[in-house]
């Protein structure tokens, strides 16, 4: 249920040692290169090194576009979960007020909080928002009869629109959990670019009659951590930053 793009079947370990292996090959190819048309053809240095430059510039360029975009869409997720949490908590609020079957929706929204919990763990994504879906229209199919029965409750109205809110705003998070991610575009062109801007850098070298450095390792693992640190804000339950559930848990103490 979470691989919606082709690379979220990659854990992220095997992507950091994949993005090494793959930048360290494009330096190498680029210095063999190098080093094999140093010997036959005059190229000059300069703009070749010109040209790296502003390779390298692009690349930097699309790297801060990409962490940017994954960071405000992860904001977004954060924000979202505490909105869902507030209108949850406040339509349990409400409910303690009706006229009629106050405490069986409230005894829902309790087992709703706890769904929506255990959707943190990727092994019940899938079975929790099932369960999430069918208790909407649990508590739907409650709401329905308050406020046919009490047109004119002020108290019944609030609370339909706040039940109403809490189910939107479900809507909003699956979209922006599982559907609102980085295109594969990017991905692929972030890749292309990475590979052409340190092959270009091998070459550069090559040409140069440089040694090889390595200090080149260095800089291998640092674009991969940050790569991967891409793909972890992108992706919602995988990996070191995740989306606390801390105020669901909050929520579902104080209904206790």
């Amino acid at each position: 249920m979470q691989a919606t793009e082709p690379l979220d079947i990659v854990p992220l370990w095997a992507l950091l040692l994949g993005i090494m292996l793959v930048v360290l090959l494009s330096v190498e190819g680029g210095y063999r290169v190098g080093r094999y048309r140093a010997g036959r053809v005059h190229e000059m240095e300069t703009p070749v090194g010109e040209m790296v430059a502003a390779t390298l510039g692009l690349l930097a360029f699309l790297l801060a576009f990409t962490f940017g975009l994954a960071a405000s869409r992860f904001d977004a997720k954060r924000q979202l979960l505490v909105e869902e949490a507030n209108a949850i908590g406040t339509t349990y609020l409400r409910a303690a007020m009706l006229p009629d079957h106050g405490d069986r929706i409230r005894a829902l929204l309790r087992d709703y909080v706890d769904v929506r919990i255990e959707a943190i763990a990727p092994d019940k994504l899938a079975h929790s928002i099932r369960r999430s879906e069918a208790l909407q229209n649990e508590l739907w199919a409650a709401a329905v009869p308050v406020a046919r029965d009490h047109p004119d409750s002020v108290i019944a109205g609030l609370f339909v629109q706040a039940l109403n809110d809490v189910i939107d705003l479900h809507t909003k998070r699956l979209t922006a959990a599982l559907h609102n991610r980085i295109p594969f575009a990017i991905w692929a062109a972030l890749y292309g670019i990475s590979v052409f801007s340190f092959a270009a850098m091998g070459y550069h070298s090559g040409l140069t009659g440089a040694t090889r450095s390595l200090f080149i390792v260095a800089v291998a693992f640092t674009f991969s951590v940050v790569i991967v640190l891409i793909a972890d804000l992108d992706r919602s339950q995988e990996g070191v930053l995740k989306v606390s559930p801390q105020a669901l848990i909050d929520l579902r103490h104080s209904m206790n």
